[in-house]
């Protein structure tokens, strides 16, 4: 193929159009591709292996947690759906049915998994017989179908992949305690691994999860202003347990139900990172996620093959010596200059760069993709320099999401403030509100924001102020915003 033939296209500025510099983002970076089913994407091999990337991290974590992983069916009677009348009411939208098995009518309707706490529940009942078998700490990995209206690749699609956590206790202090730790736990991992900025708190109960005692979530700011949901964390309580009858015999021989936690995170953690690290220029991959961490372009002048090609080789060696994610892109058949703008679409970390004078100099240039700083490096000094570089790149990308963040957080005590910083600025608005649904819902209809979080450490920090929308005496602290 000719180069001509392969340019990397330049791409809609962020500032002019956000949604379309997403999507061509997505494509053009060769995360995913559309299908012919609406709302259902191909994840392409450089999309999964962040996802894979994801996946490790976050799974080690869950693992180190206590828990272990299991699979469940991803097809789910219709009778169990409906003995959780909260659950099924809420999710019924939004779930595909199965109604013809082969040539055969189905007795009865299989959903098409939109979540797995009724099939999982059902097996509990037969697993738990005492207290002895508790905690019970299992996670699945595992694709998810909600039948969406509005989609837009892996922010919202009909098919997506995520981790589910299902947990069940003894006491609901053990549901709780468990709730807010994996609560902490997603906050850890995105600010260390994706250094994605996070606010954490409770959802409203107008926002929970569907059949939840209470919903804690983790949300973050994308760099349009607008908010997304990285993560849930739902206490349980009894209600699926009750459903689905899962007793246990406690330590004084009463039969008592199980206390239930659910949690988890999807695919979108890809969306969350093209929107809050990338640029005109392609995205922004955080090191420790990245799928290439270091990509070493040899400087293809006269007889670079015998001279600049070992010595590239040789560096990219040392570097996957030291566990780094390096590779060498050594094609024929593209410029470097080529090159180094398809990595930067990519996304990847740090460019090395070394050429016929560089060799001769025993040096190499490396370039951030974060700054486009470049820097002269001894080739001896890589092994040394390189992981620190990363490890530069990794906190940069934090601290300039983490500025952002703060920079967009602002407060209302009146609606004509609310609403115009809704309007004008975005970003989140932190106003007290009076816990009133119908008050919720009246923000939500005129200004197209819901609440976000209502924040733990703030819980008694708007009782003495009224109201934002309403003027009556406020209950809660909220973070408001518009949201994917």
């Amino acid at each position: 193929m000719k180069e001509s033939e392969r340019q990397v296209q330049q791409i809609t500025p962020k500032s002019e159009d956000f949604s379309r510099w997403y999507v061509e983002i997505v494509q053009k970076a060769e995360l995913a591709d559309y299908t012919p089913m609406k709302g259902m994407m191909v994840i392409r091999p450089h999309g999964y292996a962040v996802w894979e990337n994801i996946q490790r991290s976050l799974d080690s974590r869950i693992k180190a947690a206590g828990h272990v992983n299991a699979y469940f069916p991803l097809f789910i009677p219709e009778s169990f759906l409906k003995k959780e009348a909260e659950h099924v009411e809420g999710f019924s939208p939004e779930v595909a049915w199965v109604t013809v098995g082969g040539k055969e009518e189905l007795e009865e309707r299989l959903a098409v998994r939109p979540t797995s706490e009724a099939i999982i529940g059902h097996m509990y009942a037969k697993w738990i017989k005492s207290w002895r078998d508790l905690p019970v700490l299992v996670n699945q990995w595992a694709n998810i179908v909600r039948w969406e209206k509005v989609t837009r690749p892996f922010l919202r699609t009909t098919e997506f992949l995520w981790q589910e956590g299902h947990t069940c206790h003894e006491t609901a202090e053990e549901g709780e305690a468990e709730t807010l730790k994996i609560l902490a736990l997603y906050r850890d991992f995105c600010e260390t691994e994706l250094a994605v900025p996070v606010l954490t708190g409770r959802k409203s109960l107008s926002e929970k999860f569907a059949g939840a005692s209470m919903t804690y979530a983790i949300e973050a700011l994308m760099s349009d202003g607008k908010a997304l949901q990285m993560g849930t964390s739902h206490n349980l309580g009894q209600h699926f347990s009750k459903a689905f009858d899962i007793k246990f015999e406690d330590r004084s021989q009463t039969l008592q139900y199980v206390w239930q936690t659910s949690w988890g995170m999807t695919t979108r953690t890809i969306g969350a990172l093209i929107m809050v690290h990338g640029d005109d220029s392609g995205l922004r991959f955080p090191p420790r996620i990245a799928p290439v961490q270091v990509v070493a372009v040899p400087i293809s002048i006269g007889n670079w093959k015998e001279t600049v090609l070992p010595v590239a080789q040789a560096a990219v060696e040392a570097l996957r010596g030291l566990g780094l994610r390096a590779e060498l892109d050594a094609r024929e058949e593209a410029t470097p200059g080529w090159k180094f703008s398809e990595h930067e679409m990519r996304g990847v970390p740090l460019r090395l760069e070394i050429g016929p004078r560089d060799v001769k100099a025993g040096q190499a240039v490396l370039v951030r993709r974060d700054t486009g700083v470049k820097e002269t490096v001894p080739l001896a000094a890589l092994p040394a320099r390189v992981p620190a570089l990363l490890d530069e790149i990794q906190a940069g990308l934090m601290a300039q999401a983490r500025a952002f963040l703060e920079a967009n957080i602002r407060d209302a005590s009146d609606y004509a403030t609310f609403k115009d910083i809704l309007e004008n600025k975005r970003g989140f608005v932190r106003a007290p509100w009076c816990g009133d649904a119908a008050c919720e819902a009246r923000i939500k209809s005129e200004t197209m924001a819901t609440i976000r979080v209502i924040p733990l450490e703030d819980k008694d920090a708007a009782t003495d102020q009224p109201c934002v929308a309403c003027g009556a005496k406020g209950q809660a602290l909220a973070y408001f915003a518009r949201s994917y």
